[in-house]
Parts: C-alpha cells; sequence; structure tokens
C-alpha cells in the first residue's frame, strides 16, 4: 500500500479542516483487501484498500478521510444502535440504509475549501432530500429503492452503521481506543471548534455544542412530550370560510367554513424563584432549546416567561442565550399560567421544581411540565407536609 500518499492526504485533510487534526491522528490504518475504500470502526481503526488508495487523486483521499473520521466522531454506530432497537429494525439491508442516511448527515459539508468530492458519494440531493439535516430525520425519508441502487456496495464499516465486519479486529484486537480515550478526542476537536466557530460549518458547530451538552433522557421525553401537545387534535386547529368545508354540497344555499390546520404557538413558563439553582436556570435555556426543535426549529413561535411569585417578560423567542431570567422571590406559578393564557397559545410548557401553587382549573390548552429533580424532604415542625405535585392534567416529565 502507498502509505505515503495516504499519510500525505490526512495531511492535506488537517490543512483544510485544522480542527479535525485531533481525531484524524487518533485513527489507527489497518490495510484492508476486504473494505471497497476506506471504512472504520467502533474502536477508531481505519481500514484501507490498498488499490483504492493508488487509484484516487490526493484531495480526494483527504476528503475521505474527513468522511471516515465525522463517522465516528457523530458517534453514527451508536445512534445507528440505538435507532435500531427504539424502531425495531434488523438486517444488512436497514443497516446499509443507515450508513446511506450518515453519509447524508454528513457529506452536505465534507468537500469544498480544497476537500475534493470523491466518485459515488451519497448527497442528500441524490435521494431527493434536504441537506443540513440529522441521520435520524433522513432515516424517516427513504427507503431502499430505486434511488438507492448505486449505493448496494457501499461500506464504511462499523463505525457507521454498527454492525459488525468480518473483517474488525474487535475490542481485542490491536490499537484500539478505549471509551475515555474517545470521548478525550471527541472533547478536543469540540473544544477547538467553539474556539473559532466563525470558520466552522453550522452542522459542526451544532455537533460541539452537543458534544458539550449532550442530549439526555428526560429531554428525548420532553420534545416526545411537546410534539404530541403541539400535533394533538384541535391544536392549531381554526375555522375559516377561505375554502368552505364540503359538507356544504350537503346543505343547499348555506356555506359551512373548514378547519384550517396552523402552527401552534407554545408558551415556556421558567420558574426563576429563589429554590431554582443557576445550574437549573442553565438547563432551563437547553430544554427552551430542545422545545424549539419540537415543534420544527420556529423560534417565532415559541414565547418564553419567567415567573417568581409574578409573571415578568414575555416575548417571542430569538436566541435562548438572550432570554432574561428574572425573579428570585417566592413561587407562584399561578400568575405565569394566568398570563400565559391571556396569548391564547397552544400549548404551555412550565419547568419548574414543583413548590408552587397551581391553577386550580384546567386551561383552555395542554400543558407540558418539566419537573427538576429534588430529594423528598420532611419539615420537623410538620410532619404530614407533602408538597403538591403537578396535577393531573399536566404531562410531566422529570428533570435531572
Amino acid at each position: 500500500m502507498d502509505t505515503e500518499k495516504l499519510f500525505a492526504a490526512r495531511l492535506y485533510a488537517v490543512r483544510c479542516r485544522p480542527y479535525l487534526a485531533t481525531a484524524l491522528f487518533a485513527l489507527h490504518v489497518v490495510e484492508s483487501r476486504q473494505v471497497p475504500t476506506m471504512a472504520v470502526d467502533r474502536h477508531w481503526r481505519c481500514y484501507v484498500s490498498p488499490a483504492f488508495v493508488s487509484r484516487t487523486p490526493l484531495e480526494e483521499l483527504a476528503g475521505v478521510w474527513v468522511h471516515e473520521v465525522s463517522h465516528l466522531l457523530r458517534d453514527h454506530h451508536g445512534r445507528g444502535d440505538r435507532y435500531a432497537i427504539a424502531n425495531e429494525l434488523a438486517g444488512p439491508g436497514e443497516r446499509l440504509r443507515m450508513n446511506i442516511a450518515a453519509d447524508c448527515e454528513i457529506n452536505d459539508d465534507v468537500f469544498g475549501d480544497g476537500l475534493e468530492c470523491a466518485e459515488g458519494a451519497v448527497q442528500p440531493e441524490t435521494l431527493r432530500l434536504s441537506p443540513g439535516e440529522l441521520m435520524e430525520d433522513y432515516l424517516r425519508q427513504f427507503r431502499l429503492g430505486r434511488l438507492t441502487n448505486a449505493f448496494a456496495w457501499l461500506d464504511c464499516g462499523s463505525g457507521a452503521d454498527g454492525l459488525d465486519r468480518a473483517w474488525d479486529l474487535g475490542p481485542d484486537g490491536a490499537h484500539g481506543l478505549s471509551v475515555q480515550e474517545r470521548d478525550a478526542v471527541r472533547f478536543r476537536v469540540a473544544q477547538g471548534i467553539n474556539a473559532s466557530p466563525g470558520s466552522v460549518p453550522a452542522g459542526w458547530q451544532r455537533w460541539a455544542e452537543e458534544a458539550f451538552h449532550p442530549p439526555q433522557p428526560w429531554r428525548d421525553l420532553l420534545g416526545a412530550a411537546v410534539r404530541s401537545a403541539v400535533s394533538g387534535p384541535g391544536v392549531g386547529e381554526d375555522y375559516t370560510y377561505g375554502r368552505p368545508a364540503r359538507r356544504s354540497a350537503s346543505v343547499p344555499g348555506v356555506v359551512l367554513p373548514s378547519l384550517r390546520r396552523r402552527p401552534p404557538r407554545v408558551v415556556v413558563i421558567v420558574d426563576t424563584s429563589g429554590s431554582v439553582s443557576d445550574t437549573e436556570l442553565g438547563s432551563a435555556l437547553l430544554e427552551i432549546a430542545a422545545i424549539v426543535r419540537a415543534v420544527g426549529g420556529r423560534r417565532d413561535l415559541v414565547s418564553v416567561m419567567s415567573c417568581d411569585a409574578a409573571a415578568h417578560i414575555t416575548g417571542p423567542l430569538c436566541a435562548a442565550e438572550g432570554i432574561p431570567l428574572i425573579g428570585g422571590g417566592g413561587t407562584d406559578l399561578r400568575e405565569g399560567f394566568t398570563r400565559a393564557l391571556r396569548t391564547r397559545p397552544d400549548v404551555v410548557v412550565a419547568l419548574t421544581d414543583g413548590h408552587t401553587p397551581w391553577p386550580d382549573a384546567k386551561p383552555a390548552c395542554r400543558t407540558v411540565v418539566g419537573l427538576f429533580e429534588r430529594e423528598r424532604r420532611v419539615r420537623e415542625y410538620d410532619p404530614d407536609y407533602r408538597p403538591r405535585l403537578p396535577p393531573d392534567w399536566a404531562r410531566v416529565v422529570t428533570i435531572g
């Protein structure tokens, strides 16, 4: 194998993508004639075909280096395993689909600025998909068929889809990275990206932010609860005469209105009382970002209000880091609910520690409560005291 050309391509890749240098040099090269081009396993070994190195121009080879290490940095093998379990998927066909979806996620910003696109590389546009989305999003949008037949040969290894190969050296093989070493590499790369975000593509900026604030189980539950609330019957629906109802034909001379679906509006109430710590308020900002993703990224549909014993500022969301969280006194979220409901939202999300009175009546919209975890406390002077739990009409997700 022409190792001089291979390593020269890696140096060229580092020059084009300096923020990936730590990850590129962490890969251990293994010569293999069983892989079609280059592939990685989950232990950060890179399997390389000598014939592929020989016939590929250096600029394209550098792009493949960046492509393969991107699979490992973005944990495509772990995400593929979790997606397969959650959706009860099995078999090489589904793993090939995951490999294609993972390639769509990374290839829209891998090439350019000196890195040439390799022949046969999968692009979202090839499958008639929009660029800039995640592997999981793409998996929901396509199946194997006519558009994917040209990629049946694709094999980026177990590091791309989580399916072990016969040529993998496995966890006991030489030169594999431990779990701690892999995390350290990701952390160093994320640090480099955050140090100069203006020179890094948006996809890598998003990855670096999540590397420091990884998705938590409760965040998935909170997002699912909000998505369920905003997609429920009656949410975001209104009557319009712009398009008469089909039932009008059965009532001659009468024009009946039809239902129109409009984007749902969400109000987030953040508990800023003295019992909520600064760390929890910081977590609340991350939850707000997750809520925005749950409504399709429409920040104009999300308003944020801070509340202790009184409701404070409310308004459309511009950026999570720019939200003024005002408060520090006692807690009475009834004030927050009263003010939030004046804007006639479709969903109200309350982020609180739960030490607050709740509205006596069920609001006219769906309600989701993100509850900061608390240890059970007992009052010495009142042994029968129990903190008030959120009411039954609210969907509750414990945070922490």
